[in-house]
């Protein structure tokens, strides 16, 4: 499973943070971002920011997709 974040859409709630923190991370400019180990994929600009779900996060990634107000997160299978 692969997870991005459209920033265009991000509304900073940080929800997706706050579920599965090991795959997001919010960032200074107030937009959250997906991580894949300690590489944040801090460039906008959509799904070339791909990152690998780890094993055992996919329940919450899918949540975060589900809560996200924004409707931003895209997950890939």
């Amino acid at each position: 499973m692969k997870v991005w974040i459209d920033q265009d859409l991000c509304t900073g709630d940080g929800l997706c943070e706050e579920i599965a923190p090991d795959v997001f991370k919010l960032l200074d400019d107030g937009l959250a971002y997906v991580a894949e180990g300690d590489k944040v994929f801090s460039d906008p600009g959509g799904p070339e920011g791909l990152a690998n779900v780890p094993e055992g996060q996919e329940e919450a990634v899918i949540e975060s997709a589900e809560e996200c107000p924004g409707e931003c997160i895209y997950i890939e299978l």
